[in-house]
């Protein structure tokens, strides 16, 4: 009887601690305004014509729906030239990871502020951070280049691009479900610039600009609410460029690292090929000869099997945090370029090449793609820099 009398008290203990009001104070008008990129999508017309309270609340609502708190409110306002934001719904101490990103942001304006001083910034630039993606309940992180424009004038969504929607289905063929994938999806872009997809090169003078924001940010969110170290992937070259820059350590495409962004902490970094790079290695445009589409598709097919493996260490390491990411990688390596290649070849034809899974798996039975097939566990290729994060 007391011990369910007690089951009882600590259920209910549970329950309050999960429904917790949250209230922070977000800072002036002013620091609000830049921080979320105040009016997101206004050009004398605004494509969505909201107040900057609604553009807040808009991006905390992303938070808390990504953290899995489905029926938390975000409701903001200003008092005296201040915004605050009332939560509920969420646990006690969900405004720290908020404060934190914010506390960043005020860097990565700083920064932003001495690239434009220096005659370096661009007209069609914005200043984005990643808002909107899980703040307590990350399984992994993932360090990209920049983002495209487009997610923050049209989408309003940090997540909203070609790319991060590519990599999610990467995530969901290796198990995760599709509602789940933004809380492996923990962006942090080395240069936080809404930029048009063709941007890479001109930004590839701006990295040091913004060098307290980005240890800061890797800092803050590579541990998860207890403390236990979250795996991060890097993607692209100027990403792996960086991190050898930054932390030491070589990361080659499905090459393992670890890096220590504080004291006593050893993150996990797998290198990657930049999700939009398969549409480059895969053009048969890029290739010369009456075998140009044979080259591209063969391209195509190994750059897939590292895509499926990398997002398999991803999966695999967010959803068991502890394991081993030398034995994860070999098991994912062995899954997708041996076991099942037949498979990552289908995925391929699917979805890069838009057949219909008979058409593919037609196209994956034939002599010439087996013998491709074959060819899928070799040494990465040597990946050049694709502009997007698309």
């Amino acid at each position: 009887m007391f011990k369910l009398a007690g089951l009882t008290l600590a259920a209910l203990t549970l329950s309050a601690a999960a429904h917790a009001d949250v209230d922070l104070k977000l800072g002036s008008t002013e620091r609000v305004t830049r921080l979320f990129a105040y009016p997101n999508n206004c050009n004398v017309i605004c494509f969505r014509n909201w107040t900057l309270e609604q553009t807040v609340e808009h991006y905390l609502t992303q938070s808390v729906q990504r953290d899995g708190y489905k029926t938390a409110k975000v409701q903001v306002k200003t008092d005296n030239d201040q915004l605050y934001a009332a939560i509920s719904g969420v646990p006690a101490g969900y405004e720290k990871p908020l404060t934190a990103l914010l506390d960043a942001g005020d860097l990565a304006y700083n920064g932003a502020s001495k690239l434009s001083t220096d005659g370096k910034w661009t007209y069609n630039w914005y200043l984005f951070l990643p808002l909107g993606m899980a703040l307590e309940n990350r399984k992994s992180v993932e360090l990209l280049h920049f983002p495209p424009d487009y997610s923050l004038t049209q989408a309003q969504d940090y997540l909203e691009s070609k790319t991060t929607d590519r990599w999610a289905t990467l995530l969901t063929a290796n198990g995760i479900p599709v509602d789940q994938t933004p809380g492996y999806q923990t962006i942090i872009d080395i240069a936080p610039i809404a930029a048009p997809s063709s941007a890479g090169k001109d930004l590839e003078g701006v990295y040091d600009y913004f060098k307290d924001y980005q240890t800061t940010m890797v800092k803050e969110v590579s541990q998860n609410a207890s403390g236990a170290a979250l795996p991060m992937v890097a993607f692209g070259a100027p990403v792996r460029n960086w991190i050898k820059q930054q932390y030491g350590p070589t990361v080659d495409v499905l090459g393992l690292a670890t890096i220590s962004p504080s004291e006593g902490v050893k993150v996990p970094v797998l290198g990657s090929n930049h999700p939009s790079y398969i549409w480059y290695a895969a053009d048969p445009e890029a290739y010369s000869g009456s075998d140009a589409q044979a080259k591209a598709d063969a391209a195509g097919l190994k750059v897939m099997g590292q895509d499926l493996s990398a997002a398999c260490w991803q999966a695999g390491m967010g959803s068991k945090p502890g394991t081993d990411p030398t034995v994860q990688l070999k098991s994912c390596t062995q899954t997708w370029q041996v076991t099942q290649k037949e498979k990552t070849c289908e995925l391929f034809y699917t979805s890069i090449r838009n057949l219909t899974l008979e058409l593919a798996v037609a196209k994956c039975a034939t002599a010439t793609v087996k013998s491709q097939l074959q060819q899928l566990k070799t040494p990465p290729l040597v990946t050049s820099a694709p502009a997007p994060h698309l």
